[in-house]
């Protein structure tokens, strides 16, 4: 569903109330992998040693989950090891070479002093016992898991090559209740959906969340004054800005690559939606498209210099480009099929995730802006909506239902492994990825 019809119906059926939150959301997701690779790598993480003092935590257990829960790792059962070593010194390769075991990761906890928790692990390859990773990381008891997240991100970047994005954030809109008494939640948690801290609570539609490039910040769209506006709110401090309330509709904010500038969709008069920049610092609004079709869903190149953007122009929605540059005109991108929107770059700029419409059912598909790759659909369900870039560009995180709730769910960007976030309560919808180094 477009923002434009979504807006409307939203205005219409919901209730009145918003607060800001700091709290904790409800449980966490629980993970389900639909399908990973046709040969996962074995690994086995064996349970880390916790020595006097050190707090009780499961880091093992969380890289493990990791790992294995990416589809591209196959991680070993601990009642099948035969044995627990925490330092390299201590491996009996061949014992897991016959487990089937391609790598094994160690580690222990430590109490160096109060407050301070020291986490030591190693990699290594168990067929050529090659010694691939030894880290100590220092944090404190809150910080435990994402250190087990840092330690996965390595493991999955020595191993295969990609950077991992374990210990990244995603945002999302929590919708708890049914019309006409809704509350709808803005939730910021861990990649994985541990973690869940409401930021923002409404009686009123929220949506639209999108990520400043620091990580600190994200717009979003609020129905509190029962008409479409759109805030800016620092996560770390919950302070929240009102930036754009013109008369009409504010909606689709997209934050420029050096977080001075947000890309907006503003109606006239007439009610036509056209895509503004509004600079932050002057509150300064510039029009970038002037057309009598819907322009909206913008979404920045990474060098700034241009905007990808979804537009009915040429008698169904498909995804345009324009330059800021003065004068320019706006350029089609996709051509394939009857309906292509919502674009969201690449991390690199060389591709294009999108919504498409296939025999009536609405996919996740991707167009090779650099190469001749052309576009392909990656995704099987029938309503998938709102796609969002990992940081490392390896997987997309989308909304798709699954018996009749909204759930979300990440496809890797070669369509092999695919997996859903199951909410245990509420329908969940509009996620996007955090960027490295999020508050």
């Amino acid at each position: 569903m477009n923002d434009t019809v979504r807006s409307s119906l939203l205005a219409v059926c919901c209730a009145l109330g918003v607060f800001a939150f700091g709290a904790r959301a409800h449980a966490a997701f629980v993970v389900q992998i639909t399908r990973g690779q046709d040969v996962a790598i074995p690994i086995a993480i064996v349970p880390f040693a916790a020595n006097a003092g050190a707090p009780a935590f499961d880091v093992a257990a969380v890289v493990s989950h990791d790992l294995g829960g990416s589809g591209r790792f196959k991680s070993m059962h601990r009642k099948d090891m035969i044995d627990l070593p925490h330092t390299g010194s201590q491996i009996v390769f061949d014992d897991w070479r016959r487990l089937d075991a391609d790598y094994i990761v160690v580690g222990s906890l430590s109490r160096p002093a109060p407050g301070r928790v020291d986490v030591s692990f190693e990699l290594y390859n168990v067929l050529t016992q090659q010694r691939l990773l030894g880290y100590q990381i220092h944090t404190d008891d809150a910080g435990l898991r994402l250190a087990a997240h840092q330690i996965s991100d390595q493991v999955f970047q020595s191993i295969l090559g990609i950077h991992g994005a374990f210990a990244t954030r995603i945002a999302y809109v929590l919708v708890l209740g049914k019309i006409p008494h809704q509350t709808f939640q803005l939730v910021v948690a861990d990649a994985d959906g541990e973690n869940p801290r409401v930021v923002m609570q409404s009686g009123e539609p929220l949506m639209s969340p999108a990520w400043s490039p620091d990580g600190k910040q994200l717009a979003y769209v609020s129905f509190e004054d029962k008409l479409p506006s759109i805030y800016v709110q620092t996560l770390k401090s919950g302070a929240r800005q009102l930036v754009s309330a013109t008369a009409g509709v504010n909606q689709a904010p997209a934050w420029s690559p050096h977080g001075r500038r947000l890309a907006v969709t503003l109606s006239n008069r007439s009610g036509n939606l056209d895509v503004f920049v509004l600079d932050l610092g002057t509150h300064a609004l510039t029009r970038i498209t002037h057309n009598p079709g819907i322009d909206t869903e913008a979404q920045w190149a990474p060098d700034g210099d241009s905007l990808y953007f979804t537009s009915d122009r040429d008698g169904g929605p498909q995804i345009f480009q324009v330059s800021l540059a003065p004068g320019s005109r706006p350029r089609r991108i996709t051509f394939q099929g009857s309906y292509n929107a919502r674009p969201r770059l690449s991390p690199d700029g060389s591709h294009l995730a999108f919504v498409t419409r296939v025999r009536g059912d609405f996919r996740i598909a991707t167009l090779d802006l650099k190469g001749n790759g052309g576009m392909q659909v990656l995704t099987h369900g029938a309503f998938d909506e709102s796609p969002s870039y990992a940081p490392n560009g390896a997987e997309i995180i989308y909304a798709t239902h699954q018996r009749g709730r909204g759930v979300l769910a990440l496809v890797s960007t070669d369509g092999r492994v695919q997996q859903t976030l199951v909410s245990p309560e509420g329908d969940v919808e509009e996620p996007v990825w955090g960027p490295y180094g999020s508050e």
